[in-house]
């Protein structure tokens, strides 16, 4: 049989991207390791590789394509004495789902190793010991089979699940786990004993807004551009969405006089000229903030679920914003790293970013992130947290303000206004007052950083 070439999962949290380009056609002859296309997820342009060897038999997705989930079938594969002829039993189905009778029986133990770009979505669906005792495949009103793996179909009988209800991810609409783990208990059949069972009353979510439909009535007789949101922007609004909800934020602030340190990084940069470095003031506040999570070792985690994971090293990520979104790249072991390491590889994750090529352990991961305005002239903020991370520094603009002195005088500082966001769940308020004021002593004395 032809071998389907799935959609792979390029990160973790893919589950849908835009097949940018073919860089193979029909009838070529392709080896593992080859690049047959480019990919873009919601954060990057990657290339996918040949896993096997043979002939690119059909091209299923057209170049160009959005919105691909992970698994779906995108090209076929021949191997050596496979002919075209042979494409039409691995083209996927795209109306009804085959029916009991047109199935062989072969199918019940299908997994996607049938194809390559097998993605998170499936690495467990394979059968295990447990699930010897999945049931029986069901099958729909019109006594056609539903196909689910051996694990969704355990899970969705132990949860109560219909499984008519509920729409497959995998490939040819294959339900799989993460398919019926997602679904809500009130999918299940009204007669079905488990869910009369287990089934608990579901408080329906508040709506979001008016409907995409209802918006546009609204400005129907004005004149707009209606902007196509891509993968990216889906995924901000659906994080941000999601930490908004469920993160229980509190906010501390701080003004911070950055004279000293001005005049410091005037000073380092002078010396550093010959050798091409220049810092900016960025480069010091990562650095303070990656010392302060070691002097506040507590400070320096994340949220599990249903526990806190604490980090040892100082991960910090970085907000970069770049056309129709952002990035935070993550800089990990900070808090090792000199102010001159830091910032060359600031640089470079910044400039990788604006061309979307970062690699997603490159802006996955780290416990706190840092977002800077201050450049655009704004005096103060308050960040949204990117979960898990426990915190996120807002850092504002260097204003000249009149201050009143040690012995009363008053003044002219330059002062930048902070904001700490804090992730309740993880950091309690003393223990983040803690952390800000390990943040403010270092970037007001910046000699002790380089201890």
């Amino acid at each position: 049989m032809p071998t389907e070439i799935l959609m792979p999962a390029l990160s973790p949290t893919m589950e849908e991207g835009t097949l940018a380009k073919w860089l193979v056609k029909e009838g070529d002859e392709v080896a593992s390791g080859d690049i047959l296309a480019e990919i873009e997820t919601d954060k990057a342009t990657m290339e996918f590789e040949a896993v096997d060897e043979g002939t690119i038999g059909k091209i299923l997705i057209e170049e160009g394509s959005d919105g691909v989930k992970v698994n779906t079938p995108i090209a076929v594969l021949l191997e050596e004495g496979e002919s075209a002829d042979d494409i039409d039993s691995a083209a996927p189905a795209k109306e009804e789902k085959p029916q009991a009778e047109e199935a062989p029986k072969a199918a019940e133990a299908e997994t996607p190793e049938a194809g390559y770009g097998r993605g998170a979505t499936d690495a467990n669906d394979a059968p295990t010991k447990s699930d010897a005792k999945a049931p029986a495949a069901p099958k729909d009103d019109k006594g056609g089979r539903i196909f689910a793996s051996p694990l969704a179909r355990r899970i969705a009988a132990d949860k109560g699940l219909d499984l008519t209800q509920i729409e497959g991810s995998g490939p040819r609409g294959r339900i799989v786990k993460a398919d019926v783990e997602s679904a809500q208990p009130t999918a299940a059949k009204a007669d079905s004993p488990a869910a009369a069972k287990d089934a608990a009353p579901v408080t329906q979510p508040a709506p979001a807004g008016p409907s995409s439909d209802a918006v546009r009535k609204m400005y129907e007789d004005r004149e707009v551009e209606e902007v196509k949101l891509d993968g990216m922007r889906k995924t901000i609004a659906a994080r941000l969405t999601e930490a908004k909800q469920t993160v229980p934020h509190f906010y501390l602030r701080r003004d911070i006089q950055i004279d000293a340190l001005l005049s410091f990084r005037s000073d380092l940069n002078k010396q550093l000229e010959a050798r091409g470095v220049k810092l900016s003031v960025n480069d010091f506040i990562i650095k303070a903030c990656a010392l302060a999570l070691q002097s506040v070792p507590d400070a320096n985690a994340v949220w599990a679920g249903d526990r806190i994971l604490k980090l040892k090293p100082s991960d910090v990520a970085v907000a970069v914003a770049i056309e129709g979104g952002l990035f935070t790249p993550v800089l990990q072991d900070a808090d090792t790293k000199s102010l001159s390491t830091l910032s060359a590889q600031m640089k470079d994750l910044a400039t990788r970013a604006r061309d979307r090529k970062l690699a997603p352990h490159e802006y996955q991961g780290g416990s706190f992130a840092i977002s800077n305005l201050g450049m655009f002239g704004i005096d103060n903020f308050d960040a949204v947290i990117n979960p898990p991370h426990g915190a996120i520094l807002a850092v504002g603009a260097g204003v000249k303000k009149p201050i009143i002195g040690k012995d009363g005088e008053i003044t002219a500082a330059t002062v930048m206004s902070v904001t700490l966001s804090v992730d309740h769940r993880v950091i309690d308020g003393a223990l983040g007052a803690q952390l800000l004021n390990a943040i403010v002593e270092n970037l007001e004395n910046p000699m002790i950083m380089l201890a």
